[in-house]
């Protein structure tokens, strides 16, 4: 597992981008490969060896988002390309240093990545990994940390060492968790590891005994992860988890819908709690299906800076072939359910009753595109470096205009997760579910559980800086951009 400095660190996922398609939306990111060098520019660049520090101030300069309230990046801002080549000279080589130099105080989600085939791979949700997908947690205000696993991967190394849901580990290779060490202990370079499960008792966290060999091998996740009917009380309730918006796997989506409609579903749970976002298309495909009443009608609207105001386009709901033609929806969100996935909840919200049940939402209203660095017009690489970035292009809002909810969208029945009881994913026992189940009306009673109190047990949630997602197509050029 990589953690960059603006990796999310709940999960020993990547999240991974895929190319997307003439004007199809994604929503995590888009591939733009641009090229912004004629031919005096590369011989003032090439002389002071800045090509890369040309390619990230001219890709912010044209599709950063907040491009116009950064002095740094204003059009005029050089009076000569000397003065520009100095400028770029002075961040002595820190690629990093100038990229977040010119990024907006409102910018939470821009990041820019040294090899862009790795963010290829992470788009498609393909990873190196042991199969754990994992929360790591502070330990009251110390620097110590532990891990608890949120889900397996099926057929993963995890899977076969009997590596489940809630298990916590509090050390790897005998060494301690701290927010100091996990990078190096959880990276994916390292191909095979073990974990020193822990157990809580009380307020308190300690060593259980057991240790767990565990290898990373190549895995793409697919983000459908439970798809199944519920009966109760003379009723067929459709519930999806879903963790990840890709389009790889659209074809295991409509199928699971297509047997929620063979079936008959009178009520539908979509379970975003873990899903941080993905392509558009794909939202678009799962918001048509989940209704299908308003094919043709507008699902979201897409706002960039004044340069590329021609960018700004609608987007449709499809015409599908499976349509429950759900007049409400329930929704299991989190903190970490971002992007695509507020998307959907927003995109659907003008049409149909959306109940969120969880926590409050990330509050990702941007979206992005994959900047590339392409030497001419066919989509050449620049041969020179394999840098790409993920500044903030544009904000996408809903039908009726309404982006505005960078705090999150707010739940509307609140009930977190506990540490000590996660239960099973899927079974109407699982603690988040079976509240979903509760306020539905059908469970003639309910289990009610109450979220665990990190405070009082003195655990944290430790969450730096989130990386959330937007993938979206774009037209096949813009200047020397295409897909």
């Amino acid at each position: 597992m990589i953690f960059n400095k603006n990796e999310y660190i709940a999960e020993e996922t990547n999240f991974k981008r895929v190319k997307m398609r003439k004007f199809l939306p994604f929503v995590l990111l888009l591939f733009v490969l641009i090229s912004c060098k004629d031919e005096d520019d590369n011989v003032v660049t090439r002389k002071y060896d800045l090509e890369v520090e040309d390619f990230i101030w001219k890709g912010l300069n044209t599709y950063y988002y907040w491009q116009s309230s950064i002095p740094d990046l204003a059009d005029n801002r050089f009076d000569s390309r000397e003065s520009y080549a100095t400028y770029l000279s002075d961040f002595d080589g820190r690629l990093e240093l100038l990229f977040e130099s010119l990024l907006s105080s409102k910018d939470r989600f821009s990041w820019i990545m040294s090899d862009y085939t790795e963010l290829e791979n992470q788009l498609s949700r393909t990873y190196k990994t042991s199969g754990m997908m994992y929360n790591l947690v502070r330990i009251g205000d110390s620097n110590e940390l532990f891990a608890f696993v949120r889900y397996v991967l099926p057929d993963s190394d995890a899977a076969t060492k009997n590596i489940k849901r809630g298990d916590l580990f509090l050390s790897v290779n005998n060494e301690q968790l701290t927010i100091n060490n996990y990078q190096d202990l959880l990276s994916s370079d390292v191909g095979s590891f073990s974990i020193q499960l822990a157990q809580i008792t009380g307020q308190t966290i300690a060593l259980s005994g057991v240790n767990v060999d565990l290898v990373k091998t190549e895995i793409q996740e697919n983000p459908v992860h439970i798809h199944k009917i519920i009966e109760l009380n003379n009723t067929k309730i459709g519930y999806l988890m879903y963790n990840g918006f890709v389009a790889d796997f659209d074809e295991e989506l409509e199928s699971a819908f297509s047997e929620f409609q063979t079936q008959g579903v009178n009520h539908l749970i979509v379970d975003l709690r873990y899903n941080r976002g993905g392509r558009t298309s794909s939202s678009i495909k799962l918001a048509s299906m989940i209704t299908g009443q308003f094919s043709g009608k507008v699902y979201a609207q897409t706002q960039h800076n004044d340069k590329l105001s021609s960018y700004n386009e609608d987007y449709i709901f499809e015409e599908t072939s499976v349509q429950l033609k759900m007049d409400r929806l329930y929704v299991i969100s989190s903190a970490d359910t971002a992007s695509a996935s507020e998307l959907l909840i927003n995109g659907l919200s003008p049409y149909i009753d959306v109940i969120l049940v969880g926590d409050d939402t990330t509050g990702k209203n941007v979206g992005s595109y994959t900047i590339y660095d392409w030497i001419d017009d066919e989509g050449t690489v620049n041969p020179d470096h394999t840098w790409a970035m993920q500044p903030i292009t544009f904000k996408i809002a809903n039908s009726e205009g309404f982006a505005d909810f960078e705090n999150g969208l707010e739940a509307d029945h609140l009930f977190l997760e506990d540490l000590t009881n996660l239960g099973t994913l899927g079974e109407i026992d699982e603690p988040l579910l079976e509240k979903t189940l509760e306020i539905m009306g059908v469970l003639p009673q309910s289990l009610e559980k109450k979220a665990i109190d990190t405070d009082n047990i003195h655990f944290k949630q430790f969450a730096p800086l989130q990386k959330a997602l937007m993938h979206f197509d774009t037209p096949t050029k813009i200047n020397t951009m295409r897909l």
